[in-house]
Parts: structure tokens; sequence; C-alpha cells
């Protein structure tokens, strides 16, 4: 497994159906390593941070695996960041991804805690506001870390495993679960024994449990 590229950037406004709209969806590859805080790479940023971002959602990753399928479904070429990635990577995909795995990535450690829920600026991004229930329907959300150590990541850098959560539950999984209103509860609680889920899904999960 590896890092294809980098990608950083900051919110900008656009023209969207007759509103001025920010949004930090644009991004671009940058060269040589690049520091990664607790809460962002440096030069990269959200707009709104009640939906995005935090420490739960500090780096999204997206496979390349997956580019090929969109360049297929969308009638055109992409370039890496096309779906507003922090890490393009190779080997890194979703049913062989566990929500509590550690992985070194440059000098970096981070923790898996969550699958991608697209809201409506992927649509701003490709120009189809159409494009978010494609891709939910899909299923190819990708993979959102929080930081366990501060480091440098570059492209090129090798991703590795360094500790496998025992509950075992996928971040393909998982996704399913957010999308099943009526979930079993037995999938739920071996969820909720994983430490590193995304503190608001442990919450929305737990009303689930509790029958909220």
């Amino acid at each position: 497994m590896r890092i294809l590229s980098v990608n950083v950037g900051m919110p900008r406004d656009v023209s969207w159906n007759g509103e001025i709209i920010q949004t930090g969806i644009f991004k671009e590859p940058i060269a040589g390593k690049t520091a990664l805080r607790k809460l962002n790479f440096d030069g990269d940023a959200q707009a709104d941070l009640t939906v995005h971002g935090g420490p739960d959602k500090a780096v999204y990753a997206y496979p390349a695996e997956y580019y090929p399928v969109w360049e297929t479904k969308l009638g055109r070429p992409l370039l890496p960041a096309a779906f507003g990635e922090n890490l393009t990577t190779e080997g890194l995909v979703e049913d062989r991804v566990y929500i509590g795995d550690i992985f070194r990535m440059g000098t970096a450690k981070l923790i898996v805690t969550q699958p991608r829920m697209p809201c409506y600026k992927l649509g701003i991004r490709f120009g189809d506001p159409g494009l978010v229930k494609t891709f939910l329907k899909a299923g190819l959300a990708g993979i959102y870390f929080a930081v366990v150590e501060e480091g440098e990541i570059g492209a090129g850098d090798e991703i590795e495993q360094v500790h496998a959560d025992e509950q075992r539950v996928t971040v393909r999984e998982m996704l399913a679960l957010m999308l099943n209103r009526r979930p079993a509860r037995d999938d739920l609680q071996r969820l909720l024994a994983v430490p590193g889920l995304a503190a608001v899904w442990r919450e929305e999960f737990q009303d689930r449990l509790n029958g909220v």
C-alpha cells in the first residue's frame, strides 16, 4: 500500500444555483513532504466546520483503484484529488480496512474512524447535483482518519498497518450500517465496541441501539 499523492486546498467561493458557496473540496496535489497536524495538513482547510473536518475527519483518503470506475461512469478522465481527498492511495480499500485500524504513513500515524457521507458540495465539484446520490449508491466512499501522531507525509510513502482492530468491522460494513435505519443490534454493538469510531457516529449508533 502506498500514497500516490497528497492533496491540499483552502476554501474558495464558487457560484452555485445563483448563490455564492464557500467550499474546501477543490484540492491539488503538492510536491515533497507536507506536515500533518491534528486537524489538517498544512495548506488545507474546510469551509463548514459544522459538518466537515474536526479531529475524527482530519484526513480523507480515496483509493486510486476507484478512478477508472468513475471515469467510465462520468465519461471523462479524472486527476488525483477529484473527490476532494487529501490522500490518493493505492491498496487501501474499504472492504480490506477496518474501523479502528491504525496505519503509519510517512512519519505520522492515523486511525480509521468512518467512511465518507458526501454532501451537496461533491455535486458542486463535478457540476452535477445528482452525483451525491450516485456516489452513495456506488458504495465507493473512501476513508476518514483521525491523527494519532503528527508527522510528515509525501507522495510515494508506504502505508503500513501497525494495529488491527479486534472487532473487524470493515469501512464498507460501517457504510452499510450508516445507510440502514434499522440495523441488527449485534452489528451495532460490535461497531460501538471499536474505540476509534468517530464520536458523531458513536452517538448516532447508540441512539439507534436504544431505539431513539
